[in-house]
């Protein structure tokens, strides 16, 4: 079964995501994956695919008992691995519904056999012993390597949110709107810097909630004559990672991610009143602090957008249901709307389609070979969008700067 670790009882070394076995022993190999790979995996991403490895280690065990798995990677019995692995797949394959997870989860079993297997035959002396062991890997991944659980066939959908979503977002969220669903002005201001942060500067959720009170960065540009702002997308480095206190402990997704983003003057501001003003004094220095002194998690700021989401104008929630299928929004659909109004407004500045995705990339944090910047291409024909963006949010720092400030 697959347990979250945690507590001031339990070693850092030793917290996070495991797999158990039914009387609570962790699951071998699990174990030794998880300690090979968990450095090059965003925490989220670690969990899913123990989650996935969880269902593969059941399925083994329904057919071979309760260590099928482990005994047959630790013999290197190709025979059983393949039985394991194919029953595995059609299982997987003849759901009544599967989805892309399904692929993923299939994905992710078969590359942990195959990297179990690869290890294990690089630790073995005998030469014939390893040319056997290559053999047998060769022909695991000839047999299921080429195997899909699914052909995508669907058609891309846009995944940005509709301009009259995005106005209703303005409305409801500012602090000062009597439609906030917010109580404490403490929280307006801290929902409100999050919606800012990742619409406006394009960040996923756990980069947002990994930065630290003094994320934004100033200096002056002599050759513009101005001042520029900007922030660092990358670990806290004031924090110890392994002892944030957070279940879902948020993390950068890979190194591709770690990069630097340029901030507006109205957007620093926003950020600079919130830590003045509303963030308070915890003893941590994450800047979305929680009411409880605590830096906010991502299990609650996600809860807060589905609150905004049954606040929504009727209207603007029916568009938002014809046009992305969805009935709520979530954090990362801010994300996604941040890349289709920034790759329409570098096309209008005149970059080239090329130019403009390599822009992207580097924005964004993607890598050199990610096919995210070419999903939002066909969305940028949506031209109220840039004009909701660019009009609205201006007002509503105007009026934000008119409020009163807190002693």
């Amino acid at each position: 079964m697959f347990q979250h670790l945690d507590g001031r009882d339990i070693p850092l070394s030793l917290r996070g995501p495991v797999l158990l076995d039914d009387v609570g022993l962790p699951r071998y190999w699990a174990a030794v994956w998880s300690t090979m790979s968990s450095s090059r995996l965003a925490a989220s991403t670690h969990a899913k695919k123990l989650r996935y490895l969880e269902n593969l280690y059941q399925h083994a065990a329904g057919i071979g008992g309760p260590y099928a798995l482990d005994d047959a990677l630790g013999t290197l019995n190709d025979q059983a691995l393949a039985g394991i692995l194919e029953s595995w797949f059609v299982s997987i394959r003849n759901q009544s519904a599967v989805s892309g997870a399904d692929e993923m989860r299939w994905q992710t079993g078969l590359e942990f056999v195959s990297s179990i297997v690869t290890w294990l035959s690089k630790s073995e002396a005998s030469n014939d012993r390893l040319r056997s062991i290559e053999h047998r890997l060769h022909r695991l991944t000839g047999l299921y390597g080429q195997l899909h659980v699914r052909r995508d066939n669907s058609v891309e959908t846009v995944r940005s949110l509709p301009a009259s979503t995005v106005e209703a977002l303005y409305l409801v969220l500012a602090p000062d709107s009597r439609q906030n669903p917010f109580a404490r002005e403490q929280t307006r201001w801290r929902v409100f810097v999050a919606f800012v942060l990742m619409l406006h500067q394009g960040l996923r959720r756990g980069e947002a909630l990994l930065l630290p009170a003094d994320a934004v960065k100033s200096g002056y540009d002599r050759r513009q004559q101005r001042t520029r702002y900007w922030l660092n997308v990358q670990n806290n480095e004031y924090e110890n990672a392994e002892a944030d206190p957070r279940y879902s402990k948020p993390s950068i997704k890979n190194a591709h991610s770690v990069r630097q983003v340029p901030v507006s003057e109205l957007t620093a501001s926003i950020v600079q009143r919130y830590v003045d003003n509303y963030r308070g004094r915890p003893s941590h220095s994450y800047l979305l602090n929680s009411q409880f002194d605590t830096p906010l998690s991502t299990e609650t700021l996600t809860k807060a957008f589905a609150l905004i989401s049954r606040c929504l104008p009727t209207e603007a929630l029916a568009e938002l249901k014809d046009r992305t299928g969805k009935n709520a929004i979530t954090p990362h659909d801010l994300r996604h709307t941040s890349a289709v109004v920034r790759l329409q407004q570098l096309l209008e500045h005149g970059d080239a389609m090329d130019e403009a995705i390599q822009k992207m990339r580097t924005l964004f944090g993607w890598s050199k070979t990610s096919s995210m910047p070419s999903r939002y291409a066909r969305a940028v024909f949506e031209d109220r969008l840039a004009g909701v963006w660019n009009d609205a949010f201006d007002d509503r720092v105007a009026l934000l700067r008119a409020l009163p400030r807190r002693n």
